[in-house]
């Protein structure tokens, strides 16, 4: 937890713990849980000081009833779908933006080993390089975007994942080549991972299913739609257009932001409304110097009057604390989960592997097609083909787990392991896909036989990653964010460094030898999805960390 910067607001004003994305969901349950940590008066909706009544400010208090011709933001859990949706739509093409870039950069590989005369090792440094920004950059760009809000850091975020795809273009030299994927990675980072914190703001828990299902297709979908393009741009034009197109379009989606995006975290507009009602009934009160409230630095809200007594609306502040000390306990505190609750440690297992094989794709596509097919640029981007096929089929089977469940049986869904039960089936289909992938590039297999495979182990990717960041926010609760941001840094951490052995493993074990090493290990890992719905009640029972959130 991260003890030095509580906020005290209602539920509705709760504050999130980015997951770094990449994990914001845990918002209103971790604020819940830390509120009840705070001392009984911190959590008063109301305060005697100096003469003063100092109120909470909340969305729904009934004190704002009489300043009904003041215009002030309403909770964005109220606002209608069509808002929402409105507020979604550019932050969700930024994600599949971000997965793109991902993406794009292995069709512009090949190019620039020719041109600068290095091995795909080292031209895959890139891709490690994008990967470990996605790991790092949010937990403190998460921290930000809690205390000062969205909109910023997002439009500052796409104006730095330009700057970074711009730098790629115009390079040259490898050095300028992997500095620039570090910082587009950094930008990236905020729509890949504290997209799901703007979710978070707009949906309750009962809604959010979908919502995220869409929003995890856009970052999935996004690895495949990149190298599609870019394999024809690759081809046909010099490997510095793979990058000019990414600039084009992060620039109209950064464009798009600045238009329609909207602030979303509920303290930010909190505060908005706190100055709005201060300036408000300060020019009231300017012809009743009786009501003259003395100057205070504060900028919370203040100034009217019920009876003699003058009353004081209020934010209440975030505990200050410095930037390094809360960057050190958004560190410690998911690597403590990490080695001490197994739940957390075997899904950061789990998920890992898997999004680890998502990123292997980039060298391994490319590697097998052009060796064993004798596929161009623009054949073996048309391969991902089935990156997008099989995202939209993880996605749809996801979405009609969680109507089913509710629908069919409602008891069981209010359990955790109610996540997890389309999981325990469908995550066969990663090591069968990665089987059947091994086995099956040969040249007399059609092509299209390991595609399919392809498309199978996307789909068991997609719905590992929903299942997992579903089930962690719902057992760890008030330390959901926590636990998703351990799961979220191994996750990354193994996908950039996957890219680096892929040619190695292949080459030395064989294609049939790689596809059982890496579909073996999936097979092991299908484990944990079934240990969780059998056994998971009296796991999480001996969680030490679960038995004080239930005390709380």
């Amino acid at each position: 937890m991260y003890w030095n910067y509580v906020p005290y607001y209602s539920h509705r004003a709760s504050s999130y713990r980015g997951e770094s994305a990449t994990a914001e969901l845990a918002n209103h349950k971790q604020a819940q849980a830390e509120e009840k940590l705070q001392p009984e008066s911190t959590q008063c909706s109301q305060h005697s000081h100096h003469g003063f009544e100092y109120v909470d400010l909340q969305f729904d208090s009934p004190r704002l009833a009489q300043y009904a011709d003041i215009a002030l933001h309403s909770s964005p859990l109220s606002w209608s779908l069509k808002r929402k949706i409105l507020v979604l739509a550019t932050p969700f093409m930024a994600a599949l933006f971000a997965a793109y870039s991902a993406g794009a950069y292995g069709m512009a590989a090949p190019a620039l080993q020719l041109q600068w005369h290095i091995s795909s090792v080292v031209v895959n440094v890139g891709i490690t390089l994008f990967v470990l920004g996605f790991a790092f950059a949010p937990i403190i760009l998460a921290l930000i975007s809690e205390l000062y809000g969205r909109y910023w850091v997002f439009l500052g975020a796409g104006v730095v994942s330009l700057l970074g795809t711009l730098g790629c273009a115009f390079t040259d030299s490898l050095a300028g080549m992997l500095v620039s994927r570090f910082v587009t990675g950094c930008g990236a980072s905020v729509f890949a991972t504290l997209t799901g914190g703007v979710v978070g703001d707009l949906f309750r828990k009962e809604d959010r299913n979908t919502p995220m299902a869409l929003y995890s297709l856009a970052i999935i979908m996004g690895t495949g739609v990149g190298p599609l393009v870019s394999g024809v741009v690759a081809e046909h034009m010099t490997w510095r257009w793979v990058f000019y197109l990414q600039a084009i379009l992060i620039g109209l989606t950064t464009i798009g932001l600045g238009l329609t995006f909207q602030e979303t975290r509920a303290n930010v507009l909190l505060e908005r409304n706190c100055r709005a009602l201060n300036d408000h009934l300060a020019r009231s009160e300017h012809h009743d110097p009786q009501t003259q409230p003395t100057a205070s630095k504060s900028t919370q809200c203040q100034y009217t009057r019920q009876g003699t007594r003058q009353v004081r609306f209020r934010v209440p502040a975030l505990k200050q604390s410095s930037l390094a000390a809360i960057v050190w306990r958004s560190f410690k505190f998911p690597l403590r989960l990490l080695f001490t609750e197994s739940i957390v440690f075997w899904f950061s297992a789990w998920v890992s592997f898997a999004w680890a094989i998502l990123y292997m794709q980039f060298a391994s596509i490319s590697l097998v097609y052009r060796s064993v097919y004798s596929f161009d640029s623009t054949q073996v981007g048309g391969v991902y083909t089935a990156v997008v096929v099989g995202s939209i089929l993880g996605a749809a089977m996801s979405i009609a787990q969680d109507y089913a469940c509710r629908r069919y049986w409602p008891a069981a869904s209010t359990r955790p392991e109610s996540r997890l039960y389309l999981a325990c089936v469908a995550t066969l289909l990663l090591p069968a896909g990665l089987f059947m992938f091994g086995f099956t590039s040969r040249a007399s297999i059609h092509w299209i036989v390991p595609t399919t495979a392809i498309g199978m182990f996307i789909a068991g990717i997609f719905v590992i990653y929903l299942a997992v960041f579903n089930y962690l926010v719902d057992a760890y609760g008030a330390y959901a964010s926590s636990a998703l941001a351990a799961q979220s840094m191994c996750r990354n951490l193994l996908a950039g460094v996957f890219p680096l052995f892929t040619k190695a493993m292949f080459e030395r074990l064989g294609y049939q030898g790689a596809g059982c090493l890496l579909g073996g290990v999936g097979l092991v890992l299908c484990l944990v999805p079934w240990m969780l719905c059998l056994y998971g009640d009296a796991i999480r029972r001996r969680s030490v960390l679960v038995q004080k959130m239930d005390v709380g």
